[in-house]
């Protein structure tokens, strides 16, 4: 029979493990959102329903990542299976987003991207496959430190915080957020895509469009050179994958 301790010490691995590739919670302009969790997927099996969020419902229930050979599928947008929240929270043009991943988060080789989508109406309603994803965030590695933006982001606590453009136009738009895992990179499908989705409207006198976005489906491919690609070395150069940063 086991012992409590080796159960515990085994379901909390499990949680780490099953748990680890979502946005537990979020903030804008300082208020607090509800992140999509493992257990709402349980609850929508059990009972039908989960709570209304503004975060995307999505099933990364194993190791909870898009393998570089599932690039040209829908999972890409915002990870497998995943589907519109009902809700959509706000956050001001030229305001902040703090993303909370687990403080455990156990990857620290790879970049973080954030993306924005317009819907063209309501969030809640969209279709993954239309939205167009423009870039409005990025971090690689520091080349003097050799330090990854994900163990920056292990540094604070699981949390990661992007500038939302000052001047974006108001409106409903779909923001991606996304940490790439290169521990694995130096072999073909060996890195690993974590994308999280949320409805957030855009508040403000903002009067800039977003320009014309890239489909979901090619953003990447698995043989860019940020993403095949091996970490365990001396890195001067790094190519971030994904289409040029937009600055507003």
């Amino acid at each position: 029979m086991l012992s409590l301790k080796v159960v515990t010490s085994v379901c909390a691995f499990a949680t780490t493990v099953l748990g680890h590739g979502f946005v537990t919670g979020f903030t804008t302009d300082g208020k607090w959102n509800q992140g999509f969790l493992l257990d709402y997927y349980y609850q929508k099996v059990n009972t039908g329903s989960f709570p209304n969020i503004a975060a995307w419902y999505a099933e990364n229930l194993d190791s909870g990542f898009v393998q570089p050979n599932d690039y040209g599928t829908a999972h890409i947008n915002c990870h497998k299976n995943s589907v519109p929240g009902v809700l959509t929270t706000s956050v001001s043009a030229g305001g902040s987003i703090v993303f909370e991943w687990p403080s455990t988060w156990p990857h620290p080789y790879g970049p973080i991207l954030t993306y924005v989508s317009s819907c063209n109406g309501d969030c809640s309603k969209v279709d993954k496959t239309a939205l167009r994803w423009v870039k409005i965030d990025e971090s690689g590695i520091n080349y003097s430190t050799q330090k990854w933006a994900s163990q920056v982001l292990i540094d604070q606590g699981g949390k990661w915080t992007t500038k939302v453009p000052a001047s974006l136009k108001a409106g409903n738009y779909v923001f991606r957020h996304e940490i790439i895992a290169l521990h694995g990179a130096g072999s073909a499908n060996g890195a690993q895509n974590y994308p999280q989705c949320f409805n957030i409207a855009v508040t403000g006198s903002g009067s800039t469009s977003l320009p014309s976005g890239t489909a979901g489906t090619s953003l990447y491919k698995s043989t860019d050179p940020g993403i095949l690609f091996n970490p365990y070395t001396t890195i001067t150069n790094y190519v971030i994958p994904g289409p040029a940063i937009w600055k507003g």
